[in-house]
């Protein structure tokens, strides 16, 4: 596919002003030049051109805010001059399987003064008696050279890193959330537990006060009981005291 085509595609009816991100990957170049592209998209902050066929950057238009680019496996061997022109806030540039063959056609770069990651893996530039000792002298904002620092610490992959947050966000997630559902699950349990045992303790209590009520009124029935029979007693010593004095008489 030719890369205006593909360009108009990856639009997707949006106006090139609302671009952010632009990726056009294995698409042709007809003539080896950017095509397609305009100083419409000034929005754009990453692009992507990787095997397009590009042989030089000429047609490259101005991009202000673009911080990626990703130009690896074409045929561009100079001309690196364009990008410090035409996108002057790089931080990021990705060259590798490019003919950059000479130390003098990356010195271009050293306008880029903001450009942190440098890759030329699989240039023929890599294969020079001190080549990383050489670029980092010759570029000194450039922290990274096809992916490692001076010290060989390698870069941080912020896409990796992205992705590895999403996967721990998501993994937190779930044992989050079962270990939530198991806390409610044991606090449930607990105060189940808890208003059981309050209960029981309530029965217990209420069983109790219930045998109290029982033992006093078997005492009050009692002391009734016992009342009547002080009653009959009484009455009988007095039926008896009538009839000695009947008999005394």
């Amino acid at each position: 596919m030719e890369m205006k085509k593909r360009i108009s595609l990856e639009l997707r009816n949006r106006s090139p002003e609302e671009v952010a991100e632009l990726v056009v990957d294995n698409c042709r170049s007809s003539d080896g030049e950017v095509e397609g592209l305009t100083d419409d998209f000034k929005e754009l902050e990453f692009l992507s051109m990787v095997n397009v066929g590009l042989t030089s950057l000429a047609k490259l238009p101005s991009l202000p805010k673009l911080r990626k680019l990703e130009l690896s496996d074409n045929n561009i061997s100079g001309g690196l001059e364009t990008l410090a022109e035409k996108c002057p806030n790089l931080t990021y540039l990705n060259l590798s399987g490019n003919k950059i063959k000479e130390l003098s056609t990356v010195e271009a770069l050293q306008n880029l003064k903001n450009l942190k990651s440098l890759d030329l893996f699989n240039c023929e530039i890599t294969t020079l008696e001190e080549y990383r000792e050489s670029i980092f002298e010759l570029l000194p904002q450039v922290t990274y050279l096809d992916g490692f620092d001076a010290e060989d610490n390698e870069a941080p992959d912020s896409e990796a890193d992205d992705d590895d947050d999403d996967e721990d966000g998501e993994e937190g997630a779930g044992p989050q959330g079962d270990y939530d559902e198991e806390d409610e699950d044991e606090e449930g349990s607990e105060g189940g537990e808890e208003v059981g045992l309050s209960y029981l303790m309530k029965e217990g209590i209420q069983d109790e006060e219930d045998d109290d009520d029982y033992v006093e009124e078997e005492e009050e029935e009692e002391g009734e009981d016992g009342g009547e029979r002080g009653e009959k007693r009484k009455r009988a010593a007095e039926d008896e005291g009538e009839d000695d004095d009947e008999d005394d008489d």
